[in-house]
């Protein structure tokens, strides 16, 4: 075959098992970058070896890389660095440095290596961590603007930048202390040069090319230039001894606080997309799957020494930092893999003598193993939490974690409107809003959106709009109307459950990114679930058949029952089993379980609305299966409960524990007569520092607490021997002159606040 149509025979195969790979793991439920690793070491030198022109791939595979760190220039933008600058500086080069230190000491100790040389260069291959396969998993979740995700990435952005100061002082390991300070003198040096020519290429030349640019009007100029520039930067960086990758970041920072920054991101993501494929296939190539084979003990006790030395180190830092225990719990797991430049400095240090081959290819395989388990690791934290929540002595840790960054003066404090989320659909919702002088308080959690809200006066609170305490901070409990639009749908549906806990008759309206979650979202209490897509379809249905000359109300009928049917009709069909597939995927990361109903169980042949299950104890009920093998997903508020089913909830400890009492009849369900108040204790109130076995009103006028609220935290059902506090939001249920009599007998003790009557 001829020399140059073999590269491009080597491009297809790679692209190909690429797709293949990614595929089966997506059929499989796993990273689609396992997929990909597994493709590359399938067709790599150590599988089939089908790549003959390996070089020239991996040289291609560098654009994966550099355009991943281009895009995410582009979105982090020098806000969201500044924001970071101390965990990203401090906190990374400390992290560099104690692993380098802490490395040094254990290996030479252990008697791994011959010299301190040695172990000063393990400390280095171990400290690098995987920008690519983090960004990479941080993308797939939409995290990358959350508070882990962005400390995950300043970190990763100092290793990319101590790369270039690694590969110089390299050579000078066994040299005198001198020649090794001014090979670091030279590379800071550059450093500084590079950084002083690109701060002065954002202010004066990026911004004036990008509007010559766009001026001609023409996509595939304007493609070709960003490119030009992103690659041309990058090859700079390599040229000075830097990295590619931190070039191709800079120049992404460059055009981030530039009008175009939008535009950009949109053209360069598809190449970004494909060139990093190649780039994950062509780590895969690199790792024998026969010599992991053979030293598998080894190299497993090397990913677990590694993967717990590094969490051990960045966890305490970031925490030191100042971060949240989640945060920083996080940040040391998406960061304890070793990174793929580490082949990088391990090639060269083979070169320089400084390992043997078999120390070489067992840093490779270590390397290879941790960057397979990081999709995995990534993936079952969410879990980890839910478990670790279940847990009293380790929740109150966990829920320091949700306290909000910042609040803005003057937060409206009644009747206000709260949106989640300042992307464009929050922007354009907000200012909709306040042209009717309606009163609006936005949650986010980006630093760029949070100095956009300080700059517009809209009021504004900064933190995680999953949290409890964030959006009680956002007074969700006294609004008129919530509003998410998260890009995460996992954040989307935490947020949705979390809000209904603080008010469970809140008018929630919430945007389903994918038609898989719209039932899903009613079924945790959504009042409407708009899908961008469904409605886009609407609107233009509407004016093609105005168009055409139907009545305009007959239209609008038929529309408006396309949204009370949830979209049924436009949404593709699927069977049952990918329906249940689904859900129960869907429900695996937030906190659930099956619960199987007792025999004796009262709520058996109630309907759902009847036992009003989320009012009462705050679980959502998502999947019923019979006892005869019928399973119902997403069940309506007609469907009755049989003794024998199974029932798939969603909720925290405290209220699957709830529901667990009143499955079995250990409290009491009310009925159809009865009514529920939420009324708030003021100050004043005598009930306050007594017990509920003390106030005998409750039993008197046959009223059940059915919870308490306090500081964000429920108690359903709460014990008799508990004492209320001043500020304690009770849920009282009974008949509604009982429930009057006792509010006005509470009014007249100090109560602060009198929620609405909810049936």
């Amino acid at each position: 075959m001829q020399e140059d149509f073999r590269l491009i025979v080597d491009l297809v195969l790679v692209l190909a098992v690429a797709a293949g790979g990614g595929l089966l793991a997506a059929l499989l439920r796993q990273p689609v970058l396992l997929g990909y690793l597994l493709g590359g070491m399938v067709v790599g030198p150590a599988g089939l070896g089908l790549i003959k022109e390996l070089i020239q791939v991996e040289t291609l595979a560098q654009f994966g890389v550099a355009f991943l760190l281009f895009a995410l220039g582009v979105e982090f933008s020098f806000a969201e660095l500044k924001k970071v600058q101390a965990i990203s500086l401090g906190g990374g080069g400390l992290q560099i440095a104690l692993t380098i230190l802490v490395t040094a000491l254990v290996s030479l100790l252990v008697g791994w290596v011959n010299s301190p040389a040695q172990g000063v260069f393990l400390g280095a291959i171990l400290s690098l961590s995987s920008t690519a396969v983090v960004l990479k998993c941080l993308m797939e979740r939409n995290e990358t603007e959350t508070s882990h995700g962005q400390v995950m990435l300043g970190i990763l952005v100092v290793q990319d930048l101590a790369l270039g100061l690694m590969l110089a002082v390299l050579p000078a390991l066994d040299q005198p202390a001198e020649t090794i300070g001014m090979a670091v003198l030279t590379a800071l040096l550059r450093i500084g040069l590079f950084a002083a020519g690109a701060i002065a290429a954002g202010i004066w030349l990026i911004p004036p090319l990008l509007k010559l640019l766009a001026r001609t009007e023409s996509r595939e100029l304007f493609l070709l230039g960003v490119v030009a520039l992103c690659l041309g930067i990058a090859l700079l960086t390599e040229h000075l001894g830097l990295s590619i990758e931190m070039g191709a970041f800079v120049a992404g920072l460059m055009i981030s606080e530039v009008e175009y920054a939008d535009q950009t991101l949109t053209y360069v993501e598809p190449l970004r997309d494909i060139f990093a494929t190649l780039f994950f296939v062509a780590i895969g190539m690199l790792i024998d799957p026969v010599f992991l084979w053979q030293n598998l003990e080894l190299i497993l006790g090397l990913v677990a020494l590694v993967w717990v030395g590094k969490f051990l180190i960045v966890t305490p830092l970031v925490k030191a930092f100042g971060y949240s225990i989640k945060t920083a719990l996080l940040a040391g797991l998406g960061l304890a893999q070793i990174g793929e430049f580490s082949f990088v400095l391990a090639s060269e240090g083979q070169s320089l003598g400084l390992v043997s081959r078999r120390v070489y290819l067992l840093i490779l395989g270590t390397t290879a193993v941790t960057l397979v388990l990081t999709p995995f690791v990534l993936r079952l934290v969410p879990l980890f939490f839910n478990w670790a929540e279940s847990l009293p002595w380790l929740k109150p840790y966990l829920d320091a974690a949700d306290v909000p960054k910042e609040v803005s003066p003057e937060l409206p404090i009644q009747d206000h409107l709260v949106v989640c989320g300042y992307g464009q659909m929050g922007r354009n919702l907000v200012r909709l809003m306040q042209e009717r002088g309606l009163s609006v308080v936005v949650v986010d959690q980006s630093e760029s959106k949070i100095q956009q809200l300080r700059e517009a006066g809209v009021p504004y609170v900064y933190g995680n709009a999953s949290s409890l305490r964030v959006l009680e901070t956002a007074g969700v409990d006294r609004a008129r109307s919530l509003a998410i639009a998260l890009r995460d749908p996992m954040s989307t549906r935490l947020c949705l459950k979390r809000a209904l806990e603080l008010s469970p008759e809140l008018d929630t309206v919430v945007c389903a990114n994918k038609n898989q979650d719209i039932e899903l979202l009613y079924q945790l209490g959504a009042r409407e679930v708009v899908q961008p897509e469904f409605e886009a379809s609407i609107e233009l249905s509407t004016h093609l058949l105005a168009q055409v000359g139907l009545a305009l109300p007959v239209i609008q009928q038929e529309m408006q029952q396309i949204r009370s049917h949830h979209y049924l009709e436009l949404r593709p069909e699927r069977s049952p089993a990918q329906v249940s597939r689904e859900l129960q995927l869907a429900a695996k990361d937030m906190n659930s379980r099956w619960y199987r109903l007792p025999k004796t169980s009262p709520l058996a042949g109630m309907t759902l609305e009847e036992v009003n299950l989320r009012y009462l104890t705050g679980v959502s009920l998502i999947a019923i299966r019979r006892a005869k093998g019928e399973e119902v997903d997403y069940p309506d508020a007609t469907t009755v409960l049989q003794t024998g089913d199974r029932l798939l909830l969603v909720g925290t400890a405290e209220e699957l524990a709830a529901f667990d009492e009143l499955a079995k009849g250990e409290v009491a369900i009310h009925d159809e007569n009865m009514l529920c108040h939420w009324i708030m204790l003021g100050v004043n109130s005598p009930v306050i520092n007594q017990t509920l076995a003390q106030l005998d009103v409750f039993t008197r006028c046959s009223v059940q607490v059915q919870a308490i609220r306090r500081d964000g935290k429920f108690f359903w059902f709460p014990d008799v021997n508990m004492s209320l506090q001043a500020g304690d939001l009770l849920l009282l249920c009974g008949a509604y002159p009982a429930l009057n009599q006792l509010q006005d007998w509470l009014s007249t003790q100090g109560v602060q606040g009198v929620f609405p009557i909810l049936s």
